[in-house]
């Protein structure tokens, strides 16, 4: 039963005793229940299923490439989406109040874009480290080292989180909506506006502008590849080394296969929420909050996607899981042991 149905003496309130609190929504047992159920299976899988990507790159020594490098640290990204934004949204999502008080809530949001921003930054590092390998083979092993990815990724991470905690701690997205934020805030509530400029403005070179370009880079890399199993004879599996010829390894080109997957399903995850953050300036901030909340968490569970994406593609990803699930991880010289599946 919602709050709308209820009559004023049995409404709860987020902060009780003050006229401005928020109204906590009452939707019963059951659905909280499966609610929470679904929200906690989702932070399980993203904490679980990245945490063991991350122990793979560390401990076998056979994923120490700048490729899994890059891999390993959009997973550290997607598992703070799951250990710091996902358990806070999910009480604030089950019960429509916001109870860690209002420094925590700016903190909270400014944290949700930053781990925004540095996901879609690393996507771009990821499609440029793809684009080299199978365009560039020749030169791809001087051009992009451990090192050169620790930088990008370096590079990343700062201007996620300048531009970021930049932008909500500055009020900048808020310039000219004072008198409509003091309309219709709450007690309890933990929103965060932004007047219609920043909305396309940073909806645009955050997400669709780079989305596009990273297409461009994906659509680039399988038309050359497609250019090379022509050259070699090959119909349906990428070329093998062909050392001087400047052939690309079969490996790599399903390694672009599986991280293009990964950028499909970013976009299909996020570009909703973000469309409708451009339309809802345009129609007075009149969206429903059931709709932000289930684009909200489509996009969330992005984080816990990638694992699995990495497990059903990524024959090494997936025997590696397979030694961490049964403890082989612990045993003698596991972190020297041969992953190639044959």
């Amino acid at each position: 039963m919602t709050h709308e149905s209820l009559p004023p003496e049995l409404l709860m309130y987020c902060a009780p005793g003050s006229n401005a609190s928020c109204v906590v929504i009452q939707n019963g047992l059951g659905i909280n229940f499966v609610l929470y159920w679904v929200f906690v299976s989702g932070m399980l899988v993203t904490i679980l299923g990245n945490s063991s990507v991350i122990l793979s790159i560390c401990h076998f020594k056979q994923l120490h490439s700048p490729t899994n490098v890059l891999i390993l640290s959009l997973a550290l990204v997607d598992l703070l989406v799951g250990v710091i934004v996902m358990p806070f949204s999910a009480t604030r999502t089950v019960h429509g109040c916001w109870f860690y008080g209002d420094t925590f809530c700016q903190l909270h949001a400014s944290f949700e874009l930053f781990l925004i921003i540095a996901s879609i930054f690393h996507l771009i590092c990821i499609a440029v480290d793809r684009h080299q390998a199978i365009c560039n083979p020749l030169h791809y092993s001087r051009k992009i080292t451990i090192t050169v990815a620790v930088m990008m990724l370096c590079v990343s991470w700062a201007l996620a989180a300048v531009y970021s905690f930049g932008i909500l701690y500055s009020k900048a997205n808020e310039a000219g909506l004072e008198d409509l934020m003091a309309s219709i805030t709450c007690l309890g509530a933990c929103l965060v506006y932004s007047n219609p400029v920043w909305r396309i403005l940073g909806s645009t070179i955050c997400i669709f502008f780079p989305c596009t370009v990273m297409v461009c880079i994906y659509t680039h890399i399988f038309i050359l590849a497609k250019q090379h199993v022509r050259k070699i004879g090959e119909k349906n599996n990428c070329s093998h080394d062909r050392g001087k010829g400047g052939f690309v390894k079969k490996s790599e080109c399903k390694a672009a296969k599986t991280l293009s997957i990964v950028l499909g399903v970013f976009i299909f995850c996020w570009m909703p929420l973000f469309a409708v953050s451009i339309i809802d300036p345009l129609i007075g901030y009149s969206t429903s909050a059931f709709l932000l909340e289930v684009l909200t968490w489509l996009a969330y569970f992005n984080s816990a996607c990638n694992p699995i994406i990495y497990a059903l593609f990524y024959p090494s990803f997936k025997k590696c899981f397979h030694c961490i699930i049964t403890l082989k991880i612990f045993s003698p010289n596991s972190s020297t042991m041969n992953l190639s599946v044959k």
